[in-house]
């Protein structure tokens, strides 16, 4: 039976990957975005696109309320909206602690509101029993990443993960969190990577690549299933190896 699929972060990347997994199954996926160009881009067999702005409550109730009208029903919520802030406006200013602060609360915005409001927004939507609440995390929640703000903001999704899945088990409802490692072919490192890092990255895995973002969407996409049902308040390490160390 098609499932209701909503997807943040949809439209590019890991978001765009795990779309189409879900859509190859036939399932009914909503794109959620702040892009709306980038949405209509999205080349998902079928899907519906909304965008809006994640961290902002007010918005995220226009999504809550245009899920009632066309779903109803969430089965699967994949919370892939995320960043480190790479593409917003610098602090426009030289102070230091200025500069801090900018930095910490746009990671917190995109990395946590966004997660979190949309969850909290959908939370009674979800099919019970059955649903399934996803996160996206990153190997920096557990290694750094040379930006705190960006490890911190990844790591406060785990408790809220495990909260969630305590409260939403009675339900029939899980809630897990995958952590990739460095992903190519997505728009998160924009012009920072260079063939040295890249490099690097590489050989921290014992696979010897970098990851796709196939991947971590095959992963969601199993987390998602039926055959996966008693796996609840997990964070599922898929980075080749390189949270271990090499």
């Amino acid at each position: 039976m098609a499932r209701n699929v909503v997807i943040s972060g949809g439209g590019t990347g890991i978001g765009l990957a795990a779309a189409r997994a879900f859509a190859s199954d036939g399932d009914r996926v909503l794109l959620l975005g702040r892009r709306a160009e980038v949405l209509e881009k999205a080349e998902v067999p079928g899907a519906l696109t909304y965008a809006a702005d994640l961290s902002d409550p007010g918005a995220v109730r226009g999504v809550a309320r245009f899920v009632a009208d066309e779903l109803g029903t969430v089965d699967v919520l994949v919370n892939s909206a995320g960043g480190a802030g790479n593409l917003e406006p610098a602090a426009g200013s030289e102070d230091v602690l200025d500069a801090v602060a900018h930095t910490w609360t746009v990671n917190f915005r995109l990395n946590v509101l966004t997660a979190t409001l949309l969850t909290e927004a959908l939370r009674e939507r979800l099919a019970s029993p059955g649903g399934r609440v996803l996160f996206l995390s990153s190997i920096a929640a557990y290694r750094g990443s040379g930006s705190g703000a960006y490890a911190g903001s990844k790591a406060a999704l785990h408790p809220y993960a495990f909260d969630l899945a305590r409260e939403l088990g009675p339900r029939g409802i899980t809630v897990n969190v995958v952590a990739p490692g460095y992903v190519e072919d997505t728009g998160f490192f924009g012009d920072a990577m260079n063939p040295a890092r890249r490099e690097r990255l590489i050989a921290e895995t014992s696979t010897g690549r970098a990851g796709t973002p196939g991947d971590i969407a095959e992963t969601l996409h199993w987390l998602a299933s039926h055959g996966a049902g008693h796996i609840t308040a997990q964070v599922i390490q898929v980075n080749g190896g390189a949270e271990r160390g090499h």
